[in-house]
């Protein structure tokens, strides 16, 4: 057999194989299709298109599949209309639920003009960059200022305030962890709104230590536990940690004696927060000076 007539065995193989594969997977497409039920792509339709998976699926696409499935309520879409949360329930005929919003909650009040910056960072503008870098403010577990969970919340639902603090925006946010994932001090969290109870530090320092870094940390001075019903606050390595399957127990008795006021209430809506009668006022509307 001549090379001519190799190289031309060779292509009627390859080419023979080629057209059985081809065959043998659209006989397999006819005989396994599936039929796809179109409520999907109606229910789709009706859905923000945001993906942000708010609602525990990867997007909405796959929110509407669950739906159809009757696997989920509407209503698990924090981002969608009211109005057309509803077309969805009226549509699959199902209701729309009753789901608790959840919001991102900050566990930090110490902006500039309470805590204290020990050192000057420069380097990129960037809360992971200066965390790396030691970031410069004297509570080590405190917010940097540096704004990755504004950059990163693309429903403009956080601002940083000129305290260099950002401030969630609860009518905007719509829980898809952005903020989260993005912040290195690990002081973003997903809360329900029904969560008005609220340590707003991270500290694990103790007394006058950590107070001499931030006015408004958690000093472990325990009187929050004590104040609290049976079990509602514990204080674990020297931070108030409230049990939240014990909310329907949490009352503004709690907050009342906190000389700091770290732990607060927030009022529904999240356009208020209320700190105890015994907490220090905060009247400093400056930025405090860098100390060495």
């Amino acid at each position: 057999m001549t090379a001519l007539a190799g190289i031309a065995t060779a292509g009627l193989f390859m080419g023979g194989l080629g057209f059985s594969l081809a065959a043998l997977l659209a006989y397999a497409n006819r005989k396994l299709y599936v039929e796809e039920d179109p409520r999907i792509d109606a229910v789709e339709e009706m859905l923000p298109h945001s993906n942000c998976g708010a609602c525990g699926e990867p997007g909405c696409r796959s929110f509407a599949e669950v739906l159809v499935n009757k696997e989920a309520e509407p209503g698990k879409c924090t981002v969608n209309t009211v109005e057309m949360t509803q077309s969805v329930a009226d549509y699959l005929g199902v209701d729309v639920g009753d789901h608790d919003k959840q919001v991102a909650r900050l566990a930090c009040a110490g902006g500039s003009h309470v805590a204290y910056f020990r050192a000057k960072y420069e380097g990129l503008k960037s809360c992971r960059a200066a965390a790396v870098a030691g970031g410069g403010k004297g509570c080590t577990w405190g917010c940097l200022g540096l704004a990755d969970c504004e950059t990163s919340c693309d429903f403009d639902a956080i601002q940083m305030n000129k305290f260099g603090l950002p401030v969630v925006n609860e009518n905007l946010c719509v829980a898809c962890s952005d903020c989260v994932d993005s912040c290195p001090k690990d002081l973003f969290s997903l809360q329900p709104v029904s969560h008005q109870l609220w340590v707003a530090c991270k500290s694990l320092g103790f007394g006058d230590e950590v107070e001499a870094d931030c006015e408004v940390v958690c000093t472990a001075c325990e009187r929050c536990a004590v104040d609290a019903p049976e079990g509602l606050i514990k204080i674990r390595n020297n931070l108030a940690i409230i049990d939240y399957e014990k909310n329907e127990l949490a009352s503004k008795v709690a907050i009342e004696r906190c000389p700091t006021g770290a732990i607060v209430w927030l009022k529904k809506g999240g356009d208020s927060i209320i700190k105890g009668t015994g907490a220090k006022k905060v009247i400093r509307m400056e930025p405090l000076p860098r100390v060495a």
